[in-house]
């Protein structure tokens, strides 16, 4: 039986578990992922084991509440289109709801997902919702570490002018399991920053699904992994162009370190018919390290009218270097030292685009911390 093809735009979406049957790996959504690895999460009755700490900027319009899924601002954006999405918000009781509603982007509100202690974590579920309000400036720091099997569903709405920056961080324990499901509106002249970084954990998942409701709504995707032998990181991004003179940029990179590791990156981006004035592009790139290891990127562009400003991807993989190896360690620098160099070349100009001084300086510290536990043998 083949893989189908189906239009992102005509795709089910629902908030009930019970309209998505069990996926059984070959349907597109599933073909890359290792979904028996996934086999506990899919149910709805997942526990809620996982802490969620929220440590925000005082006297600036941030606030943090518990609220349930009736919560009027619970749900507020696109429903779950797969049944991972779906399993999580079904097994959630509350929600973790955090409201940006100042201007202040300079001090992180720091959302921390902390796993269990336990060797043999009970597969859970959690809800987190953030909410800025119209013409507000935020910067919010969603960080995972741990030992976790996770099922996540994450909310982003963003009201009219507001300007908001997200930064996932995925440092999880060896042997962690982790789906993410990022359902994010953009209204009127909204502004989103969202970032993906993948650098722990056996096996992560994160699906953002944005949609640029607005007319003048504007996006920077940005995505990096740094996957190690027996680690599969996995990206699948979905841009929805709904509305007029919208503009998005999406960038992932990868560094694929040793044998056994393997990364996936799917771009879908459609524009609607109302989408008049749309501009976007995406790219992939990929650096392979070693031998035996292996990244997956598909890019996909679907276009429903032809009175667009631009619209246009890139995909590509490509082993080190040698030559830039071999020139760096012609003038002295050791070679494990030579290696990390220009990796954290490949790298640097995305982190820098996160435009948050001290978090850039963090990510490019944990990126480095991480290439110099690699062992890595020349590709």
């Amino acid at each position: 039986m083949g893989i189908s093809q189906q239009s992102r735009g005509t795709r089910l979406a629902s908030f009930e578990l019970t309209d998505f049957p069990q996926p059984n790996g070959r349907e597109e959504e599933w073909r890359f992922t290792p979904i028996a690895d996934l086999a506990d999460l899919f149910a709805g009755d997942l526990k809620a084991e996982v802490v969620t700490q929220v440590q925000g900027p005082t006297g600036v319009g941030v606030s943090v509440e518990t609220v349930g899924l009736d919560h009027p601002r619970i749900g507020a954006v696109p429903a779950p289109t797969d049944r991972l999405a779906a399993a999580a918000w079904a097994a959630s009781e509350s929600a973790t709801l955090v409201t940006i509603g100042g201007t202040d982007t300079t001090q992180p509100t720091v959302v921390r997902v902390i796993g269990s202690q336990s060797e043999r974590p009970t597969p859970s579920a959690a809800q987190l919702t953030i909410d800025a309000k119209p013409n507000s400036r935020g910067l919010v720091l969603l960080e995972h570490t741990g030992l976790a099997r996770l099922n996540q569903s994450v909310e982003i709405n963003l009201g009219d002018g507001a300007d908001l920056t997200v930064v996932t961080v995925c440092d999880w324990t060896t042997g962690s399991v982790h789906a993410a499901s990022h359902r994010v509106r953009l209204n009127k002249d909204a502004h989103l920053r969202h970032v993906v970084v993948m650098m722990g954990g056996s096996l992560v998942r994160i699906t953002p699904h944005i949609e640029l409701a607005g007319e003048g709504a504007s996006l920077d995707a940005l995505g990096i992994n740094v996957t190690d032998s027996g680690q599969h990181h996995e990206a699948q991004l979905f841009v929805d162009h709904a509305a007029r003179n919208c503009r998005s940029r999406a960038t992932y990179k990868g560094a694929l370190l040793a044998a056994g590791a393997h990364s996936v990156w799917i771009g879908d981006v459609l524009i609607r018919a109302a989408a008049e004035g749309t501009d976007t592009y995406e790219e992939n790139r990929n650096l392979v390290l070693a031998k035996g290891a292996h990244a997956d990127s598909v890019p996909n562009l679907e276009i429903e009218t032809g009175q667009i400003e631009g619209a246009g991807h890139a995909s590509a993989t490509g082993r080190f270097d040698e030559e830039q190896l071999f020139y760096l360690e012609s003038r002295g620098i050791p070679k494990e030292l030579a290696r990390s160099m220009v990796v954290h070349a490949f790298f640097a100009e995305l982190i820098a685009r996160i435009g948050q001084a001290d978090i850039a300086a963090a990510l490019t510290a944990a990126v480095d911390a991480k290439l110099d536990q690699g062992r890595a043998e020349p590709a």
